[in-house]
């Protein structure tokens, strides 16, 4: 009988075996030893999503001179949503009205920019900015729809195309569009921001987001802006997203992300370089759940710098409580409600460096809330978004009346006791045979001028008279006599820029050449440079160059360069990396001329006589002032300026105070005595009384 296994065979299948698992172990010692991946190595799925983020850089802080928080950052969290992420999910449109429906649960704004309202009967929304009509033109050409197209057709044509389920409501339907619109015209356009779907959620909105893990929904950090004031609103200015305007600036030069939030308004814009910062960058990896498998930090954040304003806020704030207080005062004689104090503004300044300790415009806004009424604030007639205090233009009135008693004696015209008799008319013969003939305040009440005054006396009861005489005899009068005038304004620090950090009007100095430039009658007159003497005609400076103009007399004659910026710190407050030194633009060498102006002003505040003894001739701190009185464009309600320093022997501070239709110096300088209250309340129990308290 035949073996079925012969030993031969059996032999060449056991050799067979034995090459086939030596070549299989082989093979497997050569995958574990060999060619291991390295545990630091992630091995990426075949299909991934690659997603740039930004990491916000904070912005730098804002603090008083004395260290006093006016505005810092603080984290905040975002909902962003990933087009390529959710257009990877058959289930986009439930993503979106699932989130949708959590905001409205949680009472959480989002953001929806398409211009079509939210409600049947639909229709375009009436008050359709710039920017949303742009981006709906854009969506219309990509898709070539009919610019035509109605609302509801719209929304049937978009709910069609992004498959919306017939089941879905109309209303969610409209909601669902919304978000897939702004997905959309980010693909279309290629220049908007990323799509911020929800701006600061709550800690409690977060957590949900993330235990509800959808897809191509992502939480990231942003800082928001905080105010620990609510006063300075014009000094401190605003934050906001780069305008169109803005972007070449800004994107083009400076590199800026296209949604990044830069200063728009005072310091904040400013000293935008300093506070900024710069962004920093991540990559993030996901897989094709929206799982992250990878993160890259490409460049982190670096923090903005520090600053230190040269505001004192608790003056501040004293100096617009005591501004607003005036202007509301139910007490001003006003009868027309058409004659209502429109606004006015207060300037306080250093006279020995140049920084400014408050300034003061009003009306004014609230920064909690601008973003919601800055439509109505903008139309507001009241213009409670102007800075008065560097924009506003004012005739001086009679506080330009130290300008030309400066050039008079500069030029010799007169001397300390020169006496010039006030007849309280003051005529002279124009070039074209016309008479020009101002009088004196003091000849409208009384029939009769002030007589024989010298020029303390005159500055002290604010005669015209005297300062008409003066000019008409400045450099023989006319046009030489203006560009006296002129110059002499100009080193007192008036008609030029302050060289103040924010926007700044130039002012306007009566001139020949402005004239001639600006206006249609081209000729100078006399009495041109007579009204320009007493403060009328076309000179305007704004409250910012009236008390630097008072600064630069109290001190003797030493014009500095006026600057909000007192320090800049590095962003771990290590270091200081700035601090102001005075910058002097002009020195004045005619002391002895500067030291007769301040004789003036100190009677003005200090003698029966004086135009500000009823308010501050017993006050404890000795001051030297100068009112004024401008006749209001179209209007009954002359414009109060004023202007003073204090102490009078040992100048500190100067003040500017300007009211729109405010009825004369003397009536706003009341102003000024509640902000030295409470600058020299420290160092007198006496003014620790507000003085609007001790009015019966």
């Amino acid at each position: 009988m035949q073996k079925i296994y012969k030993p031969a065979r059996i032999g060449v299948i056991f050799v067979f075996m034995a090459i086939v698992l030596t070549i299989y172990v082989s093979a497997l010692y050569k995958i574990q030893i060999f060619d291991v991946v390295p545990a630091e190595v992630n091995v990426l799925p075949t299909k991934t999503i690659k997603r740039s983020v930004t990491l916000p850089a904070a912005r730098g802080n804002i603090y008083d001179r004395n260290g006093v928080l006016l505005a810092s950052g603080r984290t905040s969290y975002n909902i962003t949503l990933n087009r390529e992420a959710l257009l990877a999910v058959p289930e986009i449109n439930s993503i979106v009205l699932d989130l949708i429906n959590m905001m409205i649960d949680g009472a959480v704004r989002y953001n929806d920019s398409l211009p079509i309202t939210q409600g049947a009967p639909f229709s375009y929304i009436s008050n359709m900015s710039a920017e949303q009509r742009r981006r709906l033109d854009a969506y219309f050409e990509f898709f070539n729809l009919d610019p035509e197209i109605s609302a509801s057709d719209l929304l049937a044509w978009m709910r069609e195309n992004y498959k919306i389920d017939y089941t879905v409501g109309i209303s969610d339907a409209r909601l669902i569009t919304g978000v897939r619109y702004e997905l959309e015209i980010r693909a279309i356009m290629g220049n908007l921001p990323s799509y911020t779907f929800a701006n600061d959620i709550g800690s409690g909105m977060v957590s949900l987001i993330e235990e509800r893990t959808l897809i191509g929904v992502y939480i990231e950090s942003g800082y928001i802006r905080e105010y620990q004031t609510s006063y300075a609103a014009h000094l401190l200015g605003y934050i906001a997203r780069i305008r169109d305007n803005q972007i070449e600036k800004y994107v083009v030069e400076l590199g800026y992300p296209l949604d990044a939030t830069i200063g728009q308004t005072g310091v904040e814009a400013a000293f935008e370089d300093i506070l900024h910062g710069v962004d920093g960058k991540q990559i993030i990896i996901m897989d094709e759940s929206g799982a992250v498998v990878g993160v890259e930090t490409i460049r982190p954040p670096e923090p903005g710098k520090h600053v230190y304003l040269t505001i004192d806020i608790g003056l501040q704030a004293s100096t617009e409580d005591a501004l607003r207080t005036h202007i509301n005062s139910s007490n001003l004689e006003i009868e027309d409600e058409t004659e209502k104090i429109p606004g006015g503004a207060v300037v306080v300044t250093d006279v020995w460096t140049g920084e400014i300790l408050a300034m003061a415009s009003y009306p004014t806004f609230d920064r909690e809330t601008l973003s919601q009424n800055i439509t109505a604030l903008n139309a507001d007639p009241s213009q409670p978004m102007f800075n008065r205090t560097t924009q506003g233009l004012y005739n001086p009135g009679s506080t330009f009346k130290m300008v030309t008693a400066f050039a008079g004696l500069r030029h010799g015209v007169i001397g300390r006791w020169t006496p010039i008799n006030d007849t309280g008319r003051y005529s002279i013969l124009n070039d074209v045979g016309a008479t020009y003939t101002p009088q004196c305040w003091y000849y409208q009440l009384n029939g009769v001028g002030h007589g024989e005054l010298d020029v303390v006396q005159a500055l002290q009861r604010s005669c015209n008279y005297f300062f008409c005489h003066v000019s008409d005899r400045l450099e023989g009068g006319g046009r030489a006599g203006a560009e006296a005038l002129a110059q002499a304004a100009k080193e007192l620090g008036l008609g030029q820029k302050t060289g103040l950090e924010l926007p700044e009007k130039t002012g306007i100095l009566a001139t020949p050449e402005y004239k001639e430039e600006a206006l249609t009658e081209k000729r100078w007159f006399r009495g041109d440079t007579v009204m320009a003497s007493f403060g009328q005609g076309y000179n305007q400076f704004t409250p910012v160059q009236l008390s630097n103009y008072a600064a630069t007399i109290a001190n003797g004659g030493i014009l500095h360069s006026l600057t909000l910026l007192r320090r800049i710190k590095s962003t771990d407050m290590s270091e200081t990396i700035f601090t102001h030194a005075p910058v002097v633009l002009n020195e004045i060498e005619e002391t002895e001329y500067i030291e007769i102006v301040q004789e003036g002003m100190r009677a003005v505040a200090s003698t029966t006589q004086g135009t500000a003894y009823s308010v501050f001739g017993n006050y404890p701190v000795k001051i030297a002032a100068k009112t004024g009185t401008v006749q209001a464009e179209s209007s009954t309600i002359n414009t109060g300026v004023f202007v003073c320093y204090a102490p009078a022997a040992s100048p500190e501070v100067s003040i500017s105070v300007v009211i729109e239709k405010g009825g004369s110096g003397s009536q706003v300088m009341g102003i000024a005595r509640t902000v030295l209250d409470d600058y020299f309340k420290a160092d007198n129990a006496v003014l620790s009384t507000p003085y609007s308290e001790l009015i019966p």
